[in-house]
């Protein structure tokens, strides 16, 4: 059985006495994009340090690609790509010279140029870190942590600023990363990108971790179908665990009326909906 690229076993972490962390597992294969969900405060950037070697943990056990990264030696630096919430760039370096610094930092690399084209910056090569945007900058983020060609890339909210067209392009290069059998972890708030491109996610809340599967799995116990459509001018919403059936008899009956139903609609549960759901279940036990 192949060996996952990341293992978490009741990992554990507090400040000051405040519980971060009360024992999270969970495993990431190779070659998976995994999502890890959570509002602000629960638990997911404390993660990601320590996964990443950045944060020492207080208890548990973490292999990242067989090594314990709060050792955090040169050959597994070497083999990850980091994306963090806020970077501090060099300004007045350009584009293309900026790569070429990060480039150096490893004894196996990736084309500068060939990355450039992969997040879409080729025709800023060789403009100032300065003169970006900040969608922009947000893509340098991204070719910083690709130009050493890791294994394993953490993405921690990594479309933050990007307008729907550039995030539609992010989507397609996370997904061409993981065709080159890339291991992905990611972070965002965007429950739609979550569920676009993970492949599982694990939802954590207040330091653990409280529905972990496929999107489909989540979804699938986000409850009931509504079925939308207006009688009269009046909105109708019908929530069945049948929708076929349901769909069924509302037809049958509006063929053998003659009339149509207006603006019918079927809505099944997404990934935002079980999400919300469990944040709000936080609130009310609060």
């Amino acid at each position: 059985m192949a060996q996952p690229a990341i293992a978490v076993q009741d990992l554990r972490k507090s400040y000051d006495g405040n519980t971060a962390l009360g024992g999270i597992s969970f495993e990431v294969a190779e070659g998976e994009v995994f999502g890890l969900l959570g509002p602000n405060g629960a638990g997911k950037t404390t993660t990601v340090e320590i996964l990443e070697g950045y944060r020492t943990r207080d208890a548990g056990d973490v292999t990242v690609l067989g090594f314990d990264p709060g050792e955090a030696p040169r050959a597994f630096r070497e083999r990850i790509g980091v994306v963090l919430q806020q970077s501090e760039l060099v300004s007045n370096l350009t584009v293309r010279e900026l790569l070429r610094i990060f480039a150096g930092y490893y004894s196996q690399r990736r084309d500068v140029d060939e990355v450039l084209d992969l997040v879409g910056l080729a025709d800023k090569k060789n403009a100032r870190i300065k003169t970006l945007s900040g969608g922009q900058r947000r893509r340098v983020d991204l070719a910083v942590a690709l130009v050493g060609d890791p294994d394993l890339v953490f993405l921690d909210e990594p479309t933050t600023g990007f307008d729907p067209a550039a995030r539609r392009t992010a989507w397609d290069m996370i997904r061409s990363l993981r065709s080159l059998g890339k291991t992905i972890l990611l972070t965002t708030h965007y429950l739609d990108e979550a569920q676009q491109l993970a492949d599982r996610v694990a939802v954590i809340r207040s330091g653990a971790i409280v529905r972990l599967g496929t999107p489909e799995e989540l979804i699938g116990a986000g409850g009931p179908v509504e079925i939308r459509f207006r009688r009269n001018g009046e909105p109708i919403v019908i929530e069945t665990e049948e929708p076929t059936r349901a769909l069924h008899e509302l037809t049958s009956q509006a063929l053998a009326d003659g009339r149509e139903l207006e603006q019918l609609e079927v809505r099944r549960p997404t990934l935002e909906d079980v999400y919300l759901e469990l944040v709000q279940e936080e609130e009310g036990e609060g």
